[in-house]
């Protein structure tokens, strides 16, 4: 019995030795990452570069806004008064709907309220320097008619494009990064649109917008182009609401100090005025606001004319949040990836009625395989 509790005792003491052992020996294996790891301070995100947007796929459509199921198409509608207030309570019947100019039986009707998604594009570009504090001024208002479960991604754009803030409800976060955008060279104003209308975010579903602070003149843009951005807003699932400063004269007046400056002799022949100072440049730009907001189915406002912010906010806020679907089966013919038009009307005076007026026709699953199509990895 002696040794039984001898060899007992030997084994208890074996084990705990190697367990011991193995316990040091693991702990000096371990890197120092761990150490070094709680040493440094985790700092500020820096904001997100966004990188060229994948190529798209012109032979099928996966991003439209009108949604299609084998035949049945139905459309988001927004229906509003001419003060830019919400019409509530229409019905069907209140409703015609046009394809290719042929009248349809309207066999989908829904009035929702939901929340939406913003992406807030602020231009950080020179010429808007003149106009930041009101533009800082426009975004906090805008953010400020959202109710808490609206999101805000904050956006900037100079010759690059950034994400300031992903999408939150948080408006401290919000307020934080509309103040943080920082002054750049250069106005990618085309490249950073066709970099939204190719994220994820656009074609997810939901009620979402896009609200842009911009001069609308282009300089640097070198991926994207104005026919090809113009075009690419019919595509997504979204609204977009261009707020446009006129900084032209502001623009002018700088080409023309520097041409003051004692010392500064132009040679014979050379202008003072700036890249994209030109009327003619102006008058484009304001052409492709003026189309961006028609071809999504938003709206463009004039900062210089907009007298009462938060009355103007609050309306586009409105008309996102709360919408009507409608929805028929064509009784026309279907090709896949032919455009096709439409034509809402309401049978109420003095509305107003916003919604895309085009889509694309998309495969459906019981159509053959399209032989054009790169085939998938």
């Amino acid at each position: 019995m002696k040794n039984v509790l001898i060899s007992f005792f030997l084994v208890c003491f074996i084990g705990f030795s190697a367990n011991a052992q193995t316990r040091r020996s693991t702990q000096k294996q371990r890197p120092a990452r761990q150490a070094g790891a709680e040493k440094k301070a985790p700092g500020p995100a820096a904001p997100t570069v966004l990188p060229p947007p994948p190529l798209r796929n012109t032979n099928t459509k996966e991003e439209e806004i009108i949604r299609v199921d084998t035949d049945l198409v139905t459309t988001p509608v927004s229906v509003m008064d001419r003060n830019g207030r919400f019409i509530p309570g229409l019905k069907k019947k209140d409703f015609k709907i046009f394809e290719n100019g042929t009248p349809q039986q309207i066999t989908f009707f829904q009035s929702e309220e939901t929340p939406f998604t913003v992406i807030l594009m602020i231009d950080t570009s020179p010429s808007t320097k003149y106009h930041i504090d009101e533009i800082h001024w426009a975004a906090l208002t805008f953010v400020n008619q959202l109710r808490p479960a609206d999101k805000v991604m904050v956006m900037s754009f100079d010759q690059r494009a950034k994400i300031l803030c992903e999408p939150t409800t948080d408006k401290k976060t919000l307020y934080a990064a509309i103040y943080s955008a920082n002054f750049g060279s250069g106005t990618s104003l085309y490249d950073a649109i066709d970099s939204v209308t190719n994220m994820g975010l656009v074609s997810v579903p939901g009620r979402k917008a896009v609200v842009i602070f911009t001069d609308g003149v282009d300089t640097t843009s070198r991926r994207a182009s104005y026919e090809s951005t113009v075009a690419g807003v019919e595509e997504v699932d979204a609204l977009f609401y261009p707020i446009r400063y006129d900084t032209q004269e502001q623009m002018n007046a700088a080409g023309n100090q520097i041409a003051g400056m004692p010392g500064i002799t132009l040679p014979q022949g050379m202008s003072t005025r700036m890249r994209g100072a030109s009327t003619a440049e102006y008058a484009r730009g304001r052409s492709y606001l003026e189309e961006l907001a028609a071809n999504s189915g938003g709206r463009i406002f004039e900062a210089n004319a907009i007298t009462n912010l938060e009355k103007a906010f609050s309306g586009v806020a409105e008309e996102l949040r709360r919408r009507y679907s409608i929805g028929y089966y064509a009784n026309t013919d279907r090709v896949p990836g032919e455009r096709k038009s439409i034509k809402i009307q309401v049978a109420r005076p003095g509305s107003v009625v916003r919604a895309k007026n085009n889509y694309v026709v998309k495969r459906s699953r019981s159509d053959p395989p399209d032989p054009n199509a790169p085939a998938n990895d």
